[in-house]
């Protein structure tokens, strides 16, 4: 059943709304004054959630799903409870203490009024120095632009920046063209993104900038992508080639008719779920958690580099061996930890315009983990939870050392570095998930918050743990600001 009108029909707003109304801005700390991440109590059917697939009939198939992330992590994480772990120490005792700090983190910017924080994603990066720059960009379209097509836009912007938004680097910066503001890392990344898609670059038609197509994505070249992102010899940004190589596969998979329709855009993938069998109409539309994820794994998949782990042939992505995990000469999937980081960022990140502007419910939203990259990993080890061992210390250290002889690569506050596919930080990021899981629920018995005013995952990532781990980061080294390890980065993993 399609619970929406088709696009190409006249725009005619919902009852109550106003397109250029953006139910409210996910500024932080500042409170929204519409909570999106706690809506009015509604009462909504039950929804069956698929069941994972059977890894001994297809083990890439379950790895490749949401379920697996937090199964296979917690085989890590009930180790390392146990100091089981191959390449860190883990004193327990030091558990207590990193809630706390998360706590203290969240108390200084929330308290008391804890339902108004926003869940994690890319929105509030946009709106970096408390400018609400998604809600004037949409405030900046015309009346004629309904809420279904203002979503569609908005998926476009969310899905490219988040495909931009990999480790940066200590050097990177990017000064803003309409602010002339400098942001990096992460924010800049954001803001960078916005103003390229404003300016029409990821758009193949003049007259509506404001919009991502296959089209328009063919264009881009290494050369376009570093003029847009300000890269220069001596403002260099890690990965730069991978992320480029990402968005120019992108427009490849864009051809793909049934999710993203003829104009070839990602934000076609609104209609594609909306009417889809699994979705529900009830008070709103009800998606369930796993048909997002599914469409976002079977589409995107050909735009990850060919050398990830495979099974049978079949890319698995952010997935990884673990020298931690159970091992069977016949089952080689047993051993692999799924993360798909970068896929689970994308999922926190589109949610946010679908609720917000449509208010779409996601059934098994908690499916969902805690995202594994650096800044909330960083956070276990600076609070002294997990510290890394002599010998894996004195080999990253190593390793940081001949990074250091590369031009543009940082050498002062030496920090041990691993690739992406060493088994030091596959256990590490492991680990980061599962403890993340037992830190919500400390955090929410220390905060004294039960039932549904309890935060969730999305909101303590968002709060607390990545902005702890970035803050004891900075106090920690000063000077690059970098987590306490560092991931060697390619531009297409975090």
């Amino acid at each position: 059943m399609r619970l929406f009108r088709n696009k190409n029909k006249p725009a005619t707003e919902p009852s109550g709304s106003h397109p250029n109304d953006s139910s409210g801005s996910l500024k932080s700390p500042v409170p929204s004054t519409h909570n999106a991440s706690k809506p009015p109590t509604v009462s909504f059917p039950d929804v069956p959630l698929p069941r994972a697939p059977d890894p001994a009939l297809d083990p890439a198939g379950y790895l490749r799903s949401i379920y697996a992330v937090r199964e296979r992590c917690t085989l890590v994480l009930e180790k390392a409870k146990k100091n089981q772990l191959r390449h860190f120490t883990v004193d327990m005792s030091k558990f207590h203490d990193t809630a706390v700090y998360v706590v203290s983190i969240i108390k200084r910017d929330y308290s008391p009024d804890y339902a108004s924080i926003p869940p994690h994603g890319r929105w509030q990066h946009f709106d970096v120095g408390g400018r609400p720059r998604i809600d004037q960009l949409m405030q900046s379209w015309p009346l004629t632009v309904d809420n279904q097509e203002r979503t569609r836009r908005l998926i476009d912007l969310f899905l490219v920046s988040v495909l931009l938004d990999a480790g940066a680097g200590t050097k990177w910066q990017y000064r803003s063209k309409e602010s002339g503001k400098i942001y990096r890392r992460s924010e800049g990344l954001a803001v960078a993104s916005l103003e390229m898609f404003k300016a029409g670059l990821f758009s193949s038609k003049p007259d509506e900038p404001c919009q991502v197509d296959s089209a328009g994505l063919r264009k881009l070249d290494l050369k376009t992508m570093a003029r847009g992102l300000q890269v220069t010899e001596e403002n260099p940004l890690n990965g730069l080639e991978g992320r480029t190589g990402l968005l120019m596969r992108l427009a490849d998979v864009l051809q793909n008719q049934e999710v993203f329709g003829l104009e070839a855009r990602p934000g076609n993938m609104l209609d594609y779920l909306l009417s889809h069998p699994s979705t529900q109409a009830s008070s709103v539309p009800i998606i369930p958690l796993p048909t997002l994820w599914n469409t976002l794994m079977d589409t995107l998949t050909p735009i990850w580099p060919a050398s990830r782990t495979q099974i049978d042939g079949i890319s698995i992505g952010d997935a990884w061996p673990c020298s931690v995990m159970p091992s069977h000469p016949t089952h080689p999937w047993e051993n692999i930890v799924p993360f798909h980081k970068l896929t689970q960022w994308l999922t926190y990140s589109l949610m946010v315009p679908m609720t917000k502007l449509l208010n779409v419910h996601f059934a098994g939203a908690d499916l969902l983990t805690g995202l594994p990259e650096y800044r909330n990993g960083g956070l276990l080890i600076d609070t002294g939870l997990m510290t890394l061992k002599p010998e894996d210390a004195k080999r990253g250290l190593a390793q940081y050392q001949r990074n250091a002889q590369l031009k543009g690569q940082p050498n002062m506050e030496v920090v041990p570095l691993f690739a992406a596919d060493d088994d030091v930080i596959v256990e590490w990021r492991a680990a980061t998930v599962g403890f993340l899981d037992e830190l919500l629920v400390e955090v929410n018995s220390l905060l004294g918050l039960s039932g549904r005013d309890k935060l969730t995952l999305a909101q303590m990532l968002e709060a607390g743990t990545w902005k702890g781990g970035r803050e004891i980061a900075e106090v920690s080294r000063p000077n690059t600001k970098e987590p306490p390890i560092m991931i060697l980065s390619d531009g297409t993993v975090f």
